[in-house]
């Protein structure tokens, strides 16, 4: 009869913890879906504003355009976040925690607008479909592998820090064939990051037992910046630039 109890309970158990981490995971992707939404949005508005344009650029000597100060400020903002903000996510009050993420949304969209000048809104639009296709196909691939890719996530850190290298690099030298081979290795690289993320989201929850509030939002912030940087490097590979 005391194993019969203790079965059922362990069921339980198992059965809590199952609809627990359901929650979980939809509750990260409801904030990254709505982030996504303000970044999309914002970097529209402000990429094909005429008004805004002429506020991130300003004409130079030569008769030309160059970027303003608001421009260098937007590129750097994210980077402001991650060092100085995201540390303190875990700490946050929960509502506090939803508005630095919106408020990042919105930052990554303003410094994202430059595409629409780059790219044609076509080639943006197929992109992005390819970007949603693959990473849903790596987030599914990372929630039901039983295999264990913690080291996988060492060596795609290492690749990571190697395309970051090569590409300032290439600032210098501006080779399109280096480009395309850094274009390939970010998708690369960032489907399997996405693949990684989405199984250390499921072992955070697993360790935490859902006691932090703030760990949906935190996972969201993860997925969040995979896809905008397989969207981004894939833009690079597929996208199609305007005359």
């Amino acid at each position: 009869m005391a194993e019969f109890f203790k079965l059922k309970t362990s069921e339980s158990e198992a059965v809590r913890y199952d609809e627990g981490l359901r929650s979980y995971m939809l509750s990260i992707f409801k904030y990254m879906a709505i982030a996504l939404y303000i970044t999309g949005l914002t970097a529209y508005f402000a990429g094909t504003s005429e008004a805004f344009l002429k506020i991130l650029y300003v004409q130079n000597s030569h008769g030309g355009f160059s970027p303003s100060m608001v421009t260098w400020i937007m590129m750097f903002a994210p980077l402001g976040f991650a060092f100085f903000v995201f540390p303190r996510l875990g700490s946050m009050e929960s509502s506090t925690a939803q508005i630095v993420f919106w408020a990042f949304a919105v930052v990554m969209g303003l410094s994202m607008s430059s595409i629409f000048l780059t790219y044609t809104s076509e080639s943006i639009a197929r992109t992005f479909f390819i970007c949603a296709s693959t990473f849903g196909v790596a987030c599914i691939y990372g929630y039901t592998t039983k295999k264990d890719l913690t080291n996988f996530g060492s060596f795609l850190f290492m690749g990571l820090i190697g395309i970051i290298l090569a590409s300032l690099v290439n600032f210098f030298f501006h080779s399109s064939a280096m480009e395309f081979a850094i274009s390939v290795a970010g998708v690369l690289i960032f489907t399997g990051l996405t693949i990684y993320d989405t199984q250390k989201l499921k072992s955070l929850y697993y360790i935490s037992q859902g006691q932090n509030n703030n760990l949906a939002i935190i996972g969201a912030l993860k997925l969040y910046l995979d896809f905008i940087n397989l969207f981004m490097y894939l833009l690079r590979f597929v996208g199609n630039r305007k005359n």
